[in-house]
């Protein structure tokens, strides 16, 4: 029975060891061995693909950003690994120190604040050395505006010293003034845009993120779409917009073409007579005015209007002019584009993006590229990656799927470990298949354990039903009896066990399950059980990992904890823990086992706890999702009564793991 460890792995259909992004781990590993740190970065962004939830990972990938000069990305993954593991301080402090050094002081000092209340002297330190200087600024700023209350630079960096220190009302009231000052800087809509955001202000936040994200810089324009709601702005809001930003024609112009739509034509008109005004250079306004105007006969209204856009620069309009009024068309050269040129500039654009971790920037001009060139692999790898690292993963499937036609090798190489990675996860079907057959000195017997499971997944939500097929047994089949057993006691269940099932999706690294099947004994003439029978099994799974996989080197440690029911051991809850600390040498792991198992129903046999060093290693002729592990153990029975044996046993084990998804 000490074989019910294997069986409840077995039963949560996941094995001691199993990561499916080792393959991508150790390939990072592999680079940083060799200072590889480009590879090392590609790697480790593959295996979160698979796995996003690993900080560890988060962690590694940061200093390993660090290395290259990457801080703003390397800030990002620490913020990540910080957000999955709260309980992390030392990556929380790496993120705040690189959020300052990256001008984000206000996060900085925010999480140097939270961190320093549990008594850290760094994060206190670092605390005030940002608090300090930014009440000193406030009360400098406040003394300047006394003195000369329209002085542009003291409102604005008052503005920003408040924000950074969380003064947020004291922040938006100074850029408003700001702005007021000066409304050519539009950097400072989005800035009251967001402080009024914070401060739940959220229909004067959207005027001035509207009116910043119409009409201004592109970045800053970007940044502003980002904060408002997904959906498209109302009516009213494009007019509280205007009110706040008067002067914006961009503003006036898609507002005017909305009450178009919606069939309101003398509001739209309005709205193109401001821009006419504004900016009489539009001459796609000034043609749709003229339209607006000769639709209710006002001819002569319309006339200069038409004829200004007739005569303008711009061909195509001319020539639309020209349609709607019944006017002959002019013959003219079709214009040649550009498109290698475009091409070029938006990858170069698109590569800076990536640099800075300006992802959305990155799609867009990565997207301007390929509609440039369509046949750019480059660029439908580069789509792969950002689509990825936005966490859209079925775009970035179907993009790392035409990559891997690329004629150039290391790109159809990357692209194809790449969907190879990735595409498994976004299946509605997928099959995994695993098997663990290992010998044990205790019993003196082999064991083998299987599994082939088909999952689908149900849409958006967090479960997957599946089918499986299980394989448990063993060679001996049982021992006894004997004089101390008087009855066949049974080393394994020695079945074939078909089941459906619901399974969650894995949360930082727990999940839960439950299935229903049928069990069919393969061996003749067991007295304890029929021939085929009801089972159920279910539970819930926690597997945890740190430091360093196969093919790096340095220390590790991981946990798999277990609690199932199984409906043919009389409705028994079984728990188990093991566990390994150890370090890793390349393709060999050296570690120390840590291994308990309880039961509900206090039975002999499911109550030990045993110890001891093993070793796990990868040979280079076989596939690589297939491990090798030997242990050698001193158990333990916790609990003795009825127990024919001695309390306490040696036990060698050897085994390998091997599995596969498709």
């Amino acid at each position: 029975m000490t074989s019910l460890i294997l069986i409840a792995a077995l039963a949560a259909g996941v094995a001691p060891g199993a990561d499916p992004a080792y393959p991508a781990l150790q390939a990072a590993y592999d680079a940083l061995k060799i200072k590889d740190y480009d590879r090392a970065v590609a790697s480790f962004r593959q295996a979160l693909a698979v796995n996003p939830n690993r900080a560890n990972v988060h962690k590694d990938l940061a200093y390993t950003l660090l290395k290259v000069g990457e801080n703003e990305a390397a800030r990002d993954e620490f913020a990540a690994a910080a957000k999955l593991d709260p309980a992390d301080d030392s990556a929380a402090l790496e993120f705040a120190f690189l959020a300052y050094e990256t001008h984000e002081e206000a996060e900085a000092r925010r999480v140097f604040d939270r961190i320093r209340k549990k008594g850290n002297a760094t994060a206190e330190q670092a605390f005030q050395n940002i608090d300090r200087p930014l009440a000193d600024g406030i009360r400098r700023w406040q003394e300047a505006l006394r003195v000369s209350p329209d002085n542009f630079s003291a409102h604005q960096e008052l503005a920003r010293l408040a924000e950074e220190r969380g003064e947020l009302a004291l922040a938006a009231e100074h850029y408003e003034a700001a702005w007021r000052l000066k409304p050519s800087e539009r950097l400072l809509l989005l800035d009251l845009g967001r402080v009024w955001k914070e401060t739940g202000k959220a229909e004067q936040a959207n005027a001035a993120l509207l009116a910043a994200s119409r009409g201004a810089q592109p970045r800053v324009a970007e940044r502003a779409r980002a904060l408002l709601p997904a959906r498209y702005p109302y009516v009213y809001e494009f007019r509280n917009a205007i009110a706040l930003d008067p002067k914006n024609v961009e503003l006036h112009r898609e507002l005017a073409y909305l009450l178009l739509q919606m069939g309101q034509k003398p509001e739209a008109e309005l709205e193109f007579e401001t821009i006419h005004e504004q900016a009489p250079d539009d001459l796609l306004s000034a043609a749709q005015l003229g339209f607006l105007r000769l639709a209710r006969n006002d001819a002569e209204g319309a006339r200069p209007l038409l004829e200004a856009a007739m005569k303008g620069p711009d061909d195509e309009l001319a020539d639309r002019v020209r349609a709607a009024l019944k006017l002959p068309q002019t013959l003219r050269k079709p214009k040649e584009t550009p498109k290698s040129r475009v091409s070029v500039e938006a990858k170069t654009l698109a590569e800076k993006s990536l640099e800075k971790g300006y992802l959305k920037d990155a799609l867009k001009y990565l997207t301007v590229a390929h509609e440039s060139d369509p046949v750019d692999f480059w660029v439908m790898l580069k789509l792969g990656w950002v689509y990825n690292m936005l966490h859209q993963d079925k775009e970035a499937v179907q993009w790392f799927k035409l990559a891997r036609e690329s004629p150039d090798a290391s790109i159809s190489k990357e692209a194809s470990q790449a969907y190879k990675n990735l595409e498994p996860g976004t299946r509605r079907f997928r099959t995994t298949f695993w098997a663990y057959p290992m010998y044990s000195s205790r019993w003196n017997d082999a064991f083998g354990y299987a599994q082939i499971k088909t999952a689908m997944q149900l849409g958006s939500l967090p479960v997957d039903i599946y089918a499986s097929t299980r394989f448990i047994g063993d060679m001996r089949g049982d021992i006894g009896p004997t004089k101390q057993i008087p009855m066949p006691q049974y080393l394994s269940e020695s079945d074939v066990i078909f089941g459906i099932g619901l399974s969650t999706h894995p949360w930082h690294g727990l999940l839960g399950w439950f299935e229903a099947g049928e069990a069919v004994n393969y061996l003749p003439g067991r007295s304890d059980v029929g021939t085929a029978f009801p089972d159920y099994r279910g539970g819930v799974s926690f597997a945890r990992g740190w430091g360093h996989t196969i093919g790096s080197h340095g220390g590790f440690m991981e946990t798999n904890d277990d609690g199932v029911f199984v409906s043919r051991f009389a409705d028994d809850f079984l728990i188990y823990s093991q566990n390994r600390i150890g370090y890793t040498m390349g393709s060999v792991q050296a570690y120390w086992n840590f291994e308990v198992t309880t039961d509900t129903l206090r039975q002999y046999w499911a109550n030990y706890a045993d110890t001891g060093p093993g070793v796990r290693f990868r040979l280079p002729v076989t596939p690589k999702s297939m491990l090798f592990s030997l242990n050698f153990l001193r158990g333990a029975y916790t609990i003795n009564e009825y127990n024919p044996r001695r309390p306490n046993f040696y036990d060698f084990r050897a085994g390998f793991w091997y599995a596969f998804t498709h």
